[in-house]
C-alpha cells in the first residue's frame, strides 16, 4: 500500500465517517508538525488545522469525527431509517 502525503505531511491516521475521511498528517520538519484535514476522494484535503503536538491533533481529529457521526445519525433519524 502506498503511503499518502499532502504538502509534505505523511498521513499517519485516518477514519471514514459517511463520505468524509478525517486524517492526521505529520511532517517532522514543519514548525507545526501535525495537521488534521477532512478529505474527499482520498486526495482532496481541506479544512486543515495545524498544531504542534500529536495529542492536540488527536483531540481535533476525534472531535471532528464525533461531530460527523452525530450529523450522520441525525440525518438518518430525520429520514426515518
Amino acid at each position: 500500500m502506498n503511503q499518502r502525503t499532502n504538502i509534505g505531511y505523511k498521513i499517519i491516521d485516518s477514519v471514514h465517517i459517511g463520505n468524509t475521511e478525517f486524517v492526521i498528517g505529520y511532517n517532522q520538519k514543519a514548525s507545526m508538525p501535525y495537521v488534521v484535514w477532512e478529505c474527499q476522494n482520498s486526495d482532496n484535503f481541506c479544512f486543515g488545522s495545524f498544531v504542534s503536538n500529536r495529542v492536540a491533533a488527536e483531540q481535533i481529529f476525534l472531535k471532528r469525527a464525533s461531530n460527523a457521526c452525530s450529523r450522520q445519525a441525525h440525518s438518518i433519524s430525520m429520514k426515518g431509517v
